[in-house]
This record gives structure tokens, sequence and C-alpha cells, in this order.
């Protein structure tokens, strides 16, 4: 007994100490002063000078970076109080990472473009990303203010469906920047040479079979469907992307919006049984484990391959940007449709890209200047300008009906670079489904599931590889490894009603609720104090009570 609870007390010692820390991390920074929320003020001082910094990917794409050098130089003259300093980076993770270490510091940029995944993290200290509600709606300076000195979209004019993701617990702390989905690519040469015609919607059972008859072969080795010895029918570049779009079309959980880890059940497991068996034959891959499926697909390699829409201008016998010689490309038809459904009466797409948060600063004037840049972004020539250098689509209304991009879209095919054909039918793709896409629930940790989701998928691709048999077993010995890998088990729901569910990663049994770290800090640093005292004046009292005895 007394072992038991000597380890109760140097347990909740070790919790008094990491609460106490974190308490003081998160209520303070720079010798203990709290950062204020933003008041969202309704005037702008524009007498002062303002410096802003601002966080963009711009990958190898240098019309890209030159479309942010024109908005800067642009913005500058309307506003030539407002002085803005652009740092670009070649991915996402590496602006996430530079945020994270910048917050401890009170150094974050200004602007900065990112995903909403990672904006649920920064949200975990206190007042770092300033909420965009009241900004929004602000009559002088939010969307249609009356003393904007550009002409930026309209309350309204930014489609809703992009809105949602940038909404956490409520709150709109993201505006989207660009927006994308995945398309099916098909290689319509190759595919006609298996025997089989192009069904008008393409759904999994349609895949699959195509994909496992593609592998017939000659008697000299080669494939018929392409004449060389090398062929993988499907290739998937995202395994992230293709397990959560095959929930959501089946109508399996996957996460919700409290945070709760949903995608460990009985329906996944025969998904991933059912792509088990079609790596086993190797009629499918991944891009982790074999490549760029654009790759393969431009020299006949490949039938179906699944990329982003923002990915358009690698695929195709003339696309302006390659990863293999172009003397290895084969002449082929290409076709742009959506990806493989269950329910082609229903389908389901997903709705992708960066958005664009601000960072809270001391300075409110700051903040303000900073808010008339982002919204900048979100004009007529800058959404047309960057969309139109990948599969991209602008993410307002006023861009998508602007003669400047009708116009565009109309001379789809008239050369293979501003007007490249595969480009623009992906961006088409994406125009006409805007109502069929969605959006994953985001939290801190939301990250970590959308990777755990594509891990699943690598996982039995790799075992099917290496002939390992995935059973009921083997799933259940991956759902726990897993879960450790991408520590979801350390996921806490913020406010989920209470479940038994036995597929949650989380176990939400012992949730305070959606109160701050500090306070649940405090909650646990409290009793400890009083109990501490308590054991020292029982101590203290016997020892006088000895000493008089003794006297």
């Amino acid at each position: 007994m007394k072992h038991r609870f000597h380890g109760i007390f140097r347990r909740a010692g070790a919790l008094a100490l990491t609460a106490s820390i974190a308490a003081t991390l998160l209520t303070g920074c720079h010798g203990g002063s709290k950062r204020l929320a933003f008041s969202g003020q309704a005037k702008l001082d524009l007498s002062g000078e303002y410096n802003i910094s601002f966080w963009a990917k711009n990958d190898t794409n240098r019309r890209q970076a030159e479309i942010y050098k024109q908005a800067i130089e642009d913005f500058e003259k309307l506003y030539p109080n407002i002085h803005v300093t652009m740092k670009t980076y070649m991915d996402y993770p590496s602006i996430y990472q530079d945020v994270i270490t910048n917050i401890a510091t009170d150094t974050t940029p200004n602007v900065c473009i990112s995903y909403p995944d990672h904006i649920a993290t920064y949200l975990q200290g206190d007042n770092v990303v300033v909420p965009l509600d009241e900004l929004i709606r602000n009559p002088y300076y939010g969307l249609g203010g009356s003393e904007l000195r550009f002409d930026g979209p309209d309350d309204g004019e930014v489609v809703e469906k992009f809105l949602e993701e940038g909404r956490i617990n409520g709150v709109q702390y993201a505006m989207p920047f660009m927006r994308s989905t995945e398309a099916l690519y098909i290689n319509k040469t190759v595919l006609e040479a298996t025997g089989y015609t192009l069904p008008e919607h393409v759904t999994w059972d349609y895949i699959w079979e195509v994909s496992e008859a593609a592998l017939a072969k000659n008697a000299d080795g080669t494939y018929k469907a392409n004449g060389q010895t090398t062929l993988i029918p499907f290739v998937y570049k995202s395994t992230d992307n293709m397990m959560i779009s095959m929930l959501r079309q089946k109508g399996l959980p996957y996460s919700d919006e409290y945070g709760n880890v949903l995608l460990f059940t009985d329906g996944t497991a025969d998904l991933l049984k059912e792509i088990y068996e079609h790596g086993r034959t190797r009629a499918f891959s991944t891009f982790a484990i074999s490549s760029y499926p654009g790759n393969f697909l431009n020299i006949n390699q490949c039938i179906f391959a699944v990329d982003s829409t923002a990915g358009a201008t690698w695929l195709g016998s003339h696309a302006p940007n390659l990863d293999v010689s172009r003397e290895d490309i084969k002449d082929f038809e290409l076709v742009v449709t959506e990806i493989p459904q269950f329910d082609p009466e229903h389908p389901y797409m997903i709705s992708q890209g960066p958005s664009l948060c601000l960072f809270n600063k001391s300075d409110e004037g700051e903040v303000m200047a900073s808010w008339l840049f982002l919204q900048f972004l979100l004009t007529n020539d800058v959404q047309i300008a960057y969309s139109q250098t990948e599969g991209y689509i602008p993410v307002t209304t006023k861009a998508h009906a602007s003669d400047e991009y009708q116009e565009y879209l109309a001379a789809e095919g008239t050369d293979y670079d501003l007007h490249y054909s595969v480009k623009i039918q992906a961006a088409k793709l994406l125009l006409k489904n805007i109502d069929n896409s969605f959006v994953t629930p985001v939290f801190a940790g939301s990250a970590s599931v959308r990777e755990a989701a594509g891990e699943l998928i690598e996982n039995v691709t790799k075992s099917a590889r290496r002939k390992i048999a995935v059973d009921d077993a083997y799933i259940k010995k991956l759902y726990g490894e897993v879960t450790s890998l991408k520590h979801l088990d350390q996921i806490r729901p913020i406010a989920a009603p209470a479940s038994d569910s036995e597929n949650a990663a989380a176990d939400v049994s012992d949730e305070l609720g959606p109160l701050p770290g500090a306070s649940v800090a405090l909650l646990v640093i409290l009793p400890l104090t009083w109990l501490a005292l308590l054991i020292y004046l029982c101590v203290n009292r016997k020892k006088r009570q000895k000493a008089n005895g003794n006297a």
C-alpha cells in the first residue's frame, strides 16, 4: 500500500511540474507578458508606417514568385506607408516548422500561406492567430469595405465550400487562397489496348478490373497493353487522400469536428484488404513506393494516375513540365476526369489547397495593415494570374465570372504553355464539381490523422509486395502501430460528446471540456498545493507534540 501511494504522489508531482511549465508557456512570453487578443478596431491610422512580412511557397515555379512580387508592388503603390517583405519556401512543411519555432520567440510573420491543419496547431498558443470573422464584416476594411483602395471580393463572393476548411471550432481563422482537387488522369491509348473502353463514370470496380486485366503478357514477357517490360496499371500519388476519399464515398467515419479519430473500423479494414489484393498482383502502387505517377503515365507505363489538379502541367504528351526525358515521352490520348467513385450518382472529391492566415501582433495597426494585404491577394488580378500557373482555380465567384478568366478557359488547347489543355481541363473539373467537393475536419492533430490514413495504405501495399498475409490480426496490429507512430493517442478532443466507440483512438473519459491549457494546469496545481500544505502542517504539528512530550 505504501508503494502504491508513493507512486501516486510521484506521478502527481510530475504532473504538477509539467502542468506548471505548460501554464508558463501558455500564459506568457517575454518575461511573462500575455499576448492580448486582437480587438478588431474599426479604423486604421494610415498616417503611420507599417512593415509587414509575408511567408509563401512557390516551389520551383518562377511565375508564382513573380506574381507575388507584382502583387506586393501593386499593393505598395496603393498603400505607400505599408511595406511588405516576402520570404519564399520550397514546401509547406518548412513553413510550418519555421512558424512553430517563431511562435516561441514572438517573431511570426504577419501574413502566411499555410494549410488549415497546420493553423490548428498554431492555435494551441494564446492569441497567436487572429480570428477573421469581425475583420471580414468590418464596414470600412472588411470584404467589400468602403475604405478599401482596391476592388476585392465582397462578403459572400468567397466560395463558401472553400471557406469551410478554414473555420476551426466555429471561428474563421483562415481565408482560402487557391483551390485544387484530385483528378484521374487516364492514358486512353494504353487503356484501349487492353480491350476496354472508357465509361462515362469511372468506378472503383472498373479501375480494379481493368488494372488486373492489363497485367496480361506476351510470350516474350512484355505486357500486351504497352509492349514494354514495365507496366503499373494504377498509381495513386497521395494515399492520404485516397483513404480519406474512399471513406467519404462509402459513408464511413474518418474523424469528427471535435477531434475524435474514427478511421480504425472494420469498414476501413475491408478497404485495406481490397487494396492489398491489387498490391499483391502489382496492379496497384503508390508514389511513395514506385515514384511519381505522371512519369509512368507519360511513357505509357501506367493507365490510371491520380494526382492533384494543381499538378496537371506535369502530365500529357506535351506537358510543359517534365521529370523524364522528352525523348522518352510516348504520344498518347489523355483524359482528365473525376477520381474513381463507389456511387457515381453521388460523387465525392476532396477540396484542398493553401490558405492565408494572420498572426497577432502588439500593434493592432500592423495587424490591420496585414489584413489589407491578405485581402489584396484575393483580388482578381492576383487570383487569376496565380491560378493560370497550374491547375488551381480562384477562390472567389468574382474571379470565376470575370471576362478575363472566362476567356482564359475558352482558349483551352491553343498552346502548350499558358493554355495547356490538360491544365485547363483540370481546372474545369473542379469548377464543375465544387458542390461535390468536401473538406476534412481541422483540429490540433488533424495533420497526423491525415498522415495515418495514408500510412495504412502504404503499409498494406508494402506487405503485399513482401508476401505478408493481411488478415484481422495484421489489421489490429497495424492500427496500434499507426496510432503510436502518429501519436494519435495523444490527441484530446475539445468538446466531444461522451462516446464508447472502441474505434476512437483518443480516450475522452477524462476530458475537462474546452478549457484553455493554463486553466487545466491551475486546476491540477491548486489541489496539489493545498494537499502539500496540509501534509506540511500535520508533520509540523507532530514534531511540536513530540518536542513538548520530551520537554
